[in-house]
């Protein structure tokens, strides 16, 4: 992980108004960078999670949205979410669904989330997971997920989306 690599830092309407290193960005700092989430969505509504590596400098070890990243200076959101989704898990994803914008902030960052969705066949997904970034991946039922929500198996920006936009999603699916 390159720790001087730049990211964008945007306004909370996500225009670009300068750039920071990752470091900065993480350090506490609470410069606004974008990043893109991709929910990975089954026939039968359960949600594909990835284990995120224990060599992460956020939340090592936790499950985690299905594919997240960080949007590199000069890229488009959709570009982005492309290419997290080809390294994290080597899938080509095409019409992904918009749902919402929001600022996160954790205690060592503030993120831009861009949140998207797609709908795949659970016979024929099958993810090829990127080692460096992810230990492993599977589908949790709902029941699964309402179960460990109190506990400390999730990051905590997955179990805030999960309670406040993929809960009511799947709920109108």
């Amino acid at each position: 992980m390159n720790k001087e690599e730049l990211f964008p830092i945007v306004d909370a309407d996500g225009n670009v108004t300068g750039t920071a290193t990752r470091r900065e960005c993480h350090s506490g700092s609470m410069l606004l960078h974008p990043v893109v989430h991709l929910h990975i969505i089954g026939a039968d509504k359960s949600v594909y999670l990835q284990k995120r590596s224990n060599n992460k400098d956020i939340q090592p070890g936790k499950w985690d949205t299905a594919v997240g990243g960080h949007v590199d200076v000069g890229e488009s959101i959709i570009d982005a979410l492309a290419r997290e989704a080809k390294e994290e898990l080597g899938i080509e994803i095409s019409n992904p669904v918009h749902i919402k914008n929001y600022v996160f902030t954790s205690d060592r960052e503030r993120e831009l989330v861009h949140t998207f969705y797609i709908m795949v066949d659970l016979d024929s997904f099958n993810p090829t997971l990127d080692p460096e970034e992810i230990e492993e991946g599977r589908f949790w039922t709902l029941e699964e997920l309402n179960r460990v929500s109190n506990q400390e198996l999730l990051t905590p920006n997955f179990l805030s989306e999960y309670t406040s936009i993929l809960c009511p999603l799947l709920s109108s699916l």
